[in-house]
Formats: structure tokens, C-alpha cells, sequence
């Protein structure tokens, strides 16, 4: 979505009252996009191009700007009978319509999570921004996983938002802060899962599928 765009896009929302009042009527409108899948909370509410197929419910709340990652690590996370509560696109653009540190809000405040896996890439600073929410005293486990790391520097890489510049936003510079918050860090995607697995001490048993 063009950048000028979507800025008119967040000025409307925020115009239209995010839960505030607005014209007389109470308004909440919340903006996820642009470059979204889209969200699923399993057995309950799809909007978007999510496979609702992989998806089992449970307690792990899932965040990411990769829609094809949040696919794998769904199906990953899933395969091991380990639900979720609900999964969230951010997307990767340039100007985003939420943000990690909005949906971890969400999420603590949720009784149906338990934990949240969170799928960032190279980039701008959304990780470090929910590392320093998370470092700030989020309740909750946090496994994240950040793409990107073979990226050469000074190229963008997939679309507008997935570029290192000036050293910032590389995949090790996220690693190193979300580390330093607390968060458990993946280093291969296909461990994914396993990992998830690893910090909640899940086993097949205790997830009904």
C-alpha cells in the first residue's frame, strides 16, 4: 500500500475514535494492515487469507509481520498439538497499522494466552520497540524469531518495510535487545515449535486437538 496512503488510512482511525467517543457514539475500530494476512482467533473468527486448516485452538498468542512465516510456525505449533489463542498479520510495511508493542498489550491483558510468539524480520525498529515493552514487565513468556539474517546490508529485502540502513535494524541488533529483555530467541525456523514447546513444557497430552 503506498506510504501517503496509508497514512490518510491511520489518520481516518484515528479520527473515527479508537474507542473513544466520537459523534455521540462509542467507536472502536483497529487498524492491523496494510500487507496483512489478516487474523484468526480458531473455532471463532477468521478475517484475512490465514489457512484456517492448521490452525488449532489453544493458548499461545502469535505475532508477525511474515504472513508466510506465521503459516509455517502455526502449522509447526500445531502439528505438536499446541493451540492457539489468536494470530495476528502486523505485516512489514513501512508505516504499519498495529504494532507489536499494541498486540503484546492485547495479549496480556488476554486470560486466554499464555504465551506469545512473536515473528519479526530486518528492518525498521518494531522489535526493538516491543523488546522494550516486553522488558518493561510483560506478563507473559515471549518466543521470537527474527528472519532476515543473511540479508546483505543496505538492500531491501521482500517488500517496503524489510531494509537495514546505516546498521539499524539488523537482524542481530533485534536478536541482542529482545534477548536482553527476556524473550526465548529462535535461530532456526524450523525449530520453531519446538521451542515453544521447550519454554511452556507442553507434551501431546495436554493439548486436545
Amino acid at each position: 500500500m503506498p506510504v501517503l496512503d496509508m497514512v490518510e488510512v491511520k489518520r481516518y482511525i484515528k479520527e473515527r475514535g479508537n474507542g473513544q467517543e466520537a459523534r455521540g457514539k462509542v467507536s472502536m475500530s483497529l487498524l492491523i494492515g496494510p500487507n496483512s494476512p489478516g487474523i484468526i482467533t480458531p473455532g471463532e473468527c477468521k478475517i484475512g487469507i490465514m489457512p484456517g486448516n492448521i490452525h488449532i485452538k489453544g493458548s499461545v498468542g502469535v505475532i508477525s509481520r511474515s504472513g508466510s512465516l506465521t503459516y509455517e510456525a502455526v502449522d509447526q505449533l500445531s502439528l505438536l498439538g499446541i493451540g492457539q489463542s489468536t494470530c495476528v498479520g502486523i505485516g512489514g510495511d513501512m508505516i504499519t497499522g498495529s504494532s507489536f508493542v499494541d498486540m503484546l498489550r492485547l495479549f496480556d491483558e488476554d486470560g486466554q494466552t499464555d504465551a506469545v510468539l512473536l515473528i519479526g524480520e530486518i528492518g525498521g525498529s518494531a522489535e526493538e520497540g516491543a523488546a522494550g515493552y516486553i522488558k518493561k514487565g510483560f506478563s507473559k513468556p515471549v518466543v521470537a524469531y527474527i528472519a532476515g539474517s543473511s540479508a546483505p546490508p543496505n538492500r531491501r529485502m521482500g517488500h517496503a518495510g524489510a531494509i537495514v540502513s546505516g546498521g539499524k535494524g539488523t537482524s542481530q541488533e533485534k536478536i541482542n535487545t529482545l534477548i536482553e529483555a527476556g524473550a526465548v530467541i529462535v535461530t532456526n525456523p524450523a525449530r520453531i515449535g519446538e521451542t515453544v514447546k521447550d519454554v511452556l513444557g507442553y507434551s501431546r497430552d495436554t493439548v486436545s486437538i
